[in-house]
């Protein structure tokens, strides 16, 4: 695309990349602003793979992933959980 093989990426900032552990299916690629990366992982999946993987209902998914994942600032490069929505769903 725009930049050669890592389109457009900065390689040496792949360094301070920052991944959710155990949430590999649900990665949709990095973000950039400004100066700095981060992992973009799709939220309904991730929510997906703990009622899966682990068991958990629903519920406990959406609790668990609010405080444990969501809510752990873990530094700048912290990961983006991606809410999917359009611009209609915002503006009603």
């Amino acid at each position: 695309m725009y930049g050669g093989e890592t389109n457009g990426m900065d390689e040496s900032m792949n360094e301070d990349l920052l991944l959710a552990d155990g949430f590999e299916d649900a990665f949709l690629g990095i973000g950039q602003q400004f100066n700095k990366q981060f992992a973009i992982y799709d939220k309904e999946r991730c929510l997906q793979i703990l009622v899966e993987r682990d068991g958990m209902t629903p519920e406990e998914a959406t609790e668990y992933f609010s405080f444990n994942v969501t809510g752990a600032w873990v530094g700048e490069s912290t990961p983006v959980f991606l809410l999917r929505m359009t611009l209609e769903d915002i503006h009603g």
